[in-house]
């Protein structure tokens, strides 16, 4: 079910949302075999269905009665903000990060904290502390993550929509690899005031939901300035035109040895997805962008160091509490020399400003989200895998740029997701072209 649906279903009262609220959790008991969440809030869900039957009017909030997961590194006041580690095992949040206070305002309901990799830095979801999350296409491969739990959730249809973060790929990663839509906004465009850092200058909150307009209709709600939020930055979001494909817009497709090392199915995927574009009116160009290579090492980089600089005390008082590859990595984070990290800092400017030259001649980029399907649980090296599963999403973290990652085709029996990424502050641009894309490959 999609959010205009299920609106629909409460505004001629066919529907009301104790009984939704009683189906997700049935759905969730279900599939918890998936490890989707690390804690749920059947009480307060039923609390806020009740408190909204009683105040339903004609005109519903844009989010009335739907029910929503959040990441658990994301404040949610009254319960348990754990971000998937030891250290944070009894850590209740007293206040609701902003993104909440947002999604409560527009009437969402919600039902519990997502599973996620230890302190979101690593991308396969097998937390040793909360258990595996699995991926509901096969539950002996990974869910992808950070977000992993977020996007199992949306796809088993246990809430229709729910956040995640992404600092290099966690958003988009299990969307990918779940069959779901997964969108990063612009830098800054959504806050991060209530959400456990991982890494400052390169963290994002955004959502991941069953399609484009329902990842539209909730970037919306929570695309608030916070004026209390330093990372936060104040910019107008335009409204895309669904109805129709802006037709003679410019796309890349990104060639070249970088994106040539991917399973050559999922490149074949991606050919078809062009030529989907070009049909709906696009112009198509190709051109190799060896400088991402860089580019996602240096978001690599950025992130394990902020990391170890956040967790510094943790990492010097108790390292045995963080999981191997969690502690590996912060401990190369806090190993990283001032040089080092300077120069990381200067390939994000660079970065940047080759994106800003790039953006002059086309409007859209199209490339994988990920370069394989979701590898099996038992055996993988979560350090490798998240250089791995990185490769194409890292780069529009350090760039700051919006990304999508909407589900197209199947390698393996399993979801391959497509990538759109356009210019800082063209949500609606990237969503239109998202939303007509999935219009025209919903049977394929």
């Amino acid at each position: 079910m999609r959010i205009r649906e299920l609106l629909k279903l409460y505004a001629q009262r066919k529907i009301r949302p104790r009984e939704v609220v009683e189906e997700r959790f049935r759905k969730i008991e279900e599939t918890k075999h998936l490890g989707a969440f690390i804690s749920l809030d059947y009480d307060g869900a039923m609390r806020t269905a009740q408190i909204l039957e009683k105040s339903l009017t004609k005109k519903l909030p844009p989010l009335y009665g739907v029910p929503i997961a959040v990441k658990d590194l994301i404040d949610v006041a009254g319960l348990k903000t754990t971000a998937g580690s030891l250290f944070f095992k009894d850590n209740f949040a007293k206040d609701d990060a902003f993104v909440i206070q947002q999604l409560k305002k527009a009437g969402a309901i919600i039902v519990g904290k997502t599973n996620l990799h230890e302190i979101a830095l690593g991308v396969t979801n097998n937390n040793p502390h909360f258990g595996a999350c699995r991926n509901p296409h096969d539950p002996t491969r990974i869910s992808g993550g950070s977000s992993g739990g977020s996007a199992v959730a949306v796809a088993t249809n246990m809430v229709l929509a729910a956040l995640g973060t992404d600092t290099g790929g966690s958003i988009r990663i299990p969307s990918a690899l779940c069959g779901v839509v997964g969108l990063k906004p612009t830098y800054g465009r959504v806050s991060v005031r209530g959400v456990m850092p991982l890494s400052w200058h390169l963290d994002h909150v955004g959502p991941i939901a069953n399609s484009v307009e329902d990842a539209w209709i909730v970037l919306k709600v929570i695309s608030k300035h916070d004026v209390q939020d330093p990372f936060s930055q104040k910019a107008p979001l335009r409204e895309p035109d669904f109805e129709k494909f802006p037709k003679g817009m410019k796309v890349l497709k990104v060639t070249g040895d970088f994106v040539s090392r991917a399973d050559e199915r999922i490149l074949k995927i991606v050919d078809e997805a062009c030529h989907v574009l070009k049909r709906l009116g696009a112009v198509i160009e190709e051109k190799p962008l060896e400088w991402l290579k860089d580019a996602a090492a240096a978001n690599g980089l950025i992130t394990q160091t902020e990391a170890a600089a956040f967790h510094r005390e943790r990492l010097k008082d108790r390292p045995e509490l963080f999981s191997d590859d969690v502690r590996q990595r912060l401990m190369e984070g806090a190993s990283t020399s001032g040089v080092d990290y300077a120069q990381a800092r200067k390939v994000q400017t660079m970065t940047k400003h080759n994106f800003k030259q790039l953006f002059s001649q086309y409007d859209l980029l199209v490339l994988p989200t990920v370069p394989i399907v979701a590898p099996f649980i038992e055996g993988e090296n979560a350090v490798e895998m998240a250089r791995r599963l990185t490769r194409f999403t890292a780069e529009f973290n350090i760039s700051h740029l919006p990304a999508i990652s909407v589900p197209f085709g199947r390698v393996d029996n399993l979801p391959v997701g497509v990538q759109f990424v356009t210019k800082w502050w063209r949500e609606d641009l990237l969503v239109q072209v998202a939303h007509a894309f999935e219009r025209a490959t919903r049977s394929f």
